[in-house]
Formats: structure tokens, sequence, C-alpha cells
């Protein structure tokens, strides 16, 4: 048993937005039918890298779903998915506000003929407002949002954030937020609309950002690895390589000095309190990487971790797919897929003890799943699937 076992979700999206939200719902159980119309899901194209022709990037993302395509253009093929809708509990779409509305399948228009249907729409600016019809992809909400003008370093240019990470984040949002309406169903019967931004999914996961400024007035700058409320916090450099350091008390601070052999500085004024080594962060953090040079990273990370100070490598992807602790929690598992063969994936996050979730079926081909949904779906025999596939209507890869 998987915690959303029968619920069923028609799934409209497509780049990462929209698959990522699905993607954790297909994880922990539910039946996710992945829709696309006859240009197929952009993701289809990212890449290199490539595995039998299929976007590595549209296998990790896509999995555990049904994919059946169906031509919206055709009025006859829009009366199909308006049937699916009937029957489903989730639709998801991440297209331009409107869109939907056009194809006579928005929330308004479908919600007559079910209304217990929890509808999530997710788009960069949200439903309403001065910014609603402008285009939105990750780095253009990263700019938007904020997050461009934080990232990078004092002394450089702004740098992207290194993942899709406005998408995944609004991802997140939308799996919480169809949560929510499921559970407002169970008490009222009725589902409701789901409105997410990608532009106000960042404001929220900045909320500390943002507070800071709100409470002060200064406008934050780019501080590389550095943090603006803790010091130290940061990244430094090793003698070998960098490692990664959090001192987030003053408990920590006091064990922090002694690990790294410099007890003496612990109470030295302009350094005894965290306020005060945010005053005196230049010079700080100047001594810190004086000392940090003199040894190799597995040393300090010796000496910093038995001290109990949050501590790592500045590890690369290859050492994290690699990592014991990631095999031990599954989050590079491996699948099979017909065409792509062999691959891994990145895993399920959140550990359910009685109704655990996970990786089932590979990413379907396009269609994969047209005829066999139009069967139990629609209750059509092969010679009505068959003449509906000669017109066009419905098709499969």
């Amino acid at each position: 048993m998987k915690p959303l076992d029968g619920i069923r979700v028609l799934d409209f999206s497509h780049a990462l937005a929209g698959p990522y939200c699905t993607l954790l719902l297909a994880d922990y159980g539910a039946d996710v039918c992945k829709l696309e119309a006859r240009e197929g899901d952009m993701a289809r194209g990212w890449g290199p890298p490539f595995a039998g022709g299929i976007s590595s990037v549209f296998l990790g993302l896509n999995r555990g779903k049904r994919g059946i395509a169906i031509d919206l253009k055709q009025a006859e093929g829009r009366e199909l998915c308006q049937r699916l809708i009937d029957q489903m509990d989730v639709l998801v779409e991440n297209f331009r506000p409107g869109s939907m509305e056009r194809l006579g399948l928005g929330y308004a228009q479908v919600r007559e003929r079910n209304p217990r249907l929890v509808y999530c729409s997710i788009s960069g600016y949200g439903q309403a407002g001065p910014s609603r019809d402008e285009a939105a992809m990750d780095l253009v909400v990263q700019s938007s949002s904020g997050l461009l003008s934080i990232t990078g370093t004092p002394e450089g240019e702004s740098a992207r954030c290194g993942y899709g990470v406005t998408d995944v984040t609004a991802g997140l949002f939308s799996v919480i937020g169809i949560l929510l309406a499921l559970r407002a169903r169970e008490k009222t019967g009725r589902g409701q609309y789901v409105d997410v931004a990608m532009l106000d999914c960042m404001i929220s996961t900045m909320s500390s950002n943002y507070m800071s400024y709100l409470g002060s007035g200064v406008v934050p700058q780019p501080m590389g690895t550095a943090f603006p409320t803790v010091v130290p916090y940061r990244a430094f450099h090793a003698a070998d390589r960098s490692i990664s350091i959090a001192v987030g008390s003053e408990k920590l601070w006091g064990a922090f000095c002694r690990a790294i052999g410099r007890p003496e500085i612990e109470k030295l004024p302009e350094f005894e309190s965290n306020a005060r080594r945010i005053q005196n962060r230049v010079p700080l953090e100047a001594l810190l990487a004086e000392v940090f040079a003199q040894r190799p990273a597995a040393e300090w990370l010796e000496r910093l971790q038995a001290a109990g100070i949050p501590s790592s490598l500045v590890r690369n992807f290859e050492e994290v797919a690699n990592d014991p602790q990631c095999e031990l929690r599954e989050m590079f598992p491996l699948m099979q897929h017909a065409i792509a063969g062999a691959h891994r994936v990145t895993g399920t996050p959140v550990k359910l003890s009685e109704t655990p979730g996970g990786p089932g079926t590979p990413a379907p081909l396009k269609g994969e799943h047209t005829r066999s949904v139009a069967q139990t779906h629609f209750g059509l025999d092969d010679a009505a699937v068959d003449d509906l596939l000669a017109r066009g209507i419905i098709f499969e890869d």
C-alpha cells in the first residue's frame, strides 16, 4: 500500500515544475496519466544525455506515469480529455494562464461536470495581476524573485542557482496544495482550484532573507557561500580542496575554536558573540582562511566532526551518487526501460514507515498507454480505438 493509492491524476504538464509535482504524486501511489499533445513534452528534447534516444531528464521526471497522447486541436480529442477529467481526482497543468480555457478545459469549464476535482495550475506569476501573462522559466523567475541578486560573489557577476530551483519549488508547493485540497474534500465533498505561482513560492522559501530585508531596509548583496546572519558559515579552501562549515550557536563556536587549535579567539571581544562576529566578518574569515589552508580537508573534517561541528566536503555529483549514505537511503535506484535500458534515477525523499513510496514503472513512451486507457476509461473496443488512431484523434508511439 502507498498513501495515495486510489487517487487518479491527469497530468497535462510539461518541462519541469508540473512533471516534478506529478512525479512525487506517482511515487507515493497516485495513478498518473501523463497526457501529451502531438508535439509531446518539451523535456523529451532536453539533452544530451540521451538513453536509447530518450532524454535522461525526461526519464527521471516521468517514471511511474502512464503515457497517453490526444490531439487537443481537434474537438473530438478535447471531448475525450473532458471524459477523462470526469473520472479524475486531480488535474495538473502548467501552461500559460488562459491556455486551458481556450481549449475548453479550464477549471470553471470542467468543475460543473466533476465538482470533486482538485485542479492545480502552475504558472510563473499566478492567474491574476499585471504579470499574469508574462512568459516564465526557471532563470527568469530566479531573477524576478530576487534570488539571482543574492547569488554569486561580491566581486563577480550573479550566478544562477545550479538547479531549476524555482521549478522544483513550485512542484513541491503544488504537491502541498493538492494534498491540502484533497484533505478539505474529505470534509466538504468538493474539490477546488489550486493556484501556484513560481514567484510566490520563491518569496516564501526566501522568508529568512526577506525578513532580514524587511526588518533592516538593507538590500542584501551576493555573499558567495557566506550567510548574512551567522558567522562563521561558509566554505573555505583547505590545503587540497574545499570544505564547508556552519557554526550556528555560541556553544558550537567554542567547540569550533578548540577543534581548529585556536581556543584563544573564542573570547576575544570582536568575536565573543555572533552579532560581533558578523560586525567583524572580514578579519575573522581572513584568519580562518589562513588556518584551513594549512591542513588537508580530511584532517579538518575529522577534527570538526569529532567536535560536533556541522561540516562537509564540497562534493561533486559523482561523489554524492556513489555515497554509501545515499545508497542506504535508496536515493539513486536502478530502473529498466524497454528502450533506454538500465538507468539510474533519483529516489523518493520522504520515508514513510507504514506506507512507503518509491519509483514504480519507467517513464512512458509518448502515447504508450493510449490504447489501454481508451479501453479502460472510455469502454472502447479495439475497433473503436483503431478508428480514433486512424483519424489522428489519439496516437501512440
